[in-house]
């Protein structure tokens, strides 16, 4: 586990050997398998602070990519040692890692990208703010971080106050 300054609040590293299933005919990996990289590397980030995807789903939410970017600066190949860099920097309100793929011998950038993740509860209501048991999990990364015990995670909400937020929000945008 690395706590990060800068905008990283954690960031983990993982190396791959690029196996021969990954690659086209020419030898360069096929673009679609760097998700996959970056999947696996998310995982191990969040298992770090013990929120891994089993977590996720016993503590009532799950957390479906929103977004995604990546942007392929130089090939990787057939039997190439990478390093996958993933860093968490965005958790308030989503949940927002960073990736890089660098060549393990040069540490040239191969690849880097971003994947964000909401807060879905389990009655499928997107949750505006990080459920407090996500909260609880960083706490003891990020010394600043306050839990407050009356925050109502959207779970909690019932479909009234959920209403209310709605017409106070279409209020606002004139509809």
């Amino acid at each position: 586990m690395t706590p990060m300054s800068n905008k990283s609040i954690l960031t983990t590293e993982l190396e791959i050997l690029i196996p021969f299933h990954d690659v086209d005919s020419m030898g360069i990996t096929w673009h679609g398998n760097y998700l996959r990289y970056f999947e696996m590397a998310r995982c191990q980030l969040l298992d770090m602070f013990g929120y891994g995807y089993r977590e996720m789903l016993a503590s009532g939410y799950s957390w479906p990519i929103v977004d995604l970017q990546i942007k392929y600066v130089q090939p990787s190949t057939f039997d190439q040692r990478v390093k996958v860099i993933a860093s968490l920097v965005e958790w308030e309100n989503r949940m927002k890692i960073n990736y890089q793929v660098r060549d393990l011998a040069t540490t040239n950038r191969l690849t880097k990208g971003y994947t964000i993740q909401a807060a879905v509860d389990s009655n499928n209501e997107l949750c505006f703010v990080t459920p407090t048991v996500f909260r609880q999990k960083l706490a003891h990364l990020i010394p600043s971080l306050e839990i407050n015990s009356t925050e109502i995670d959207c779970a909690e909400t019932d479909n009234t106050e959920t209403e209310s937020i709605k017409t106070k929000n279409n209020e606002r945008s004139g509809r």
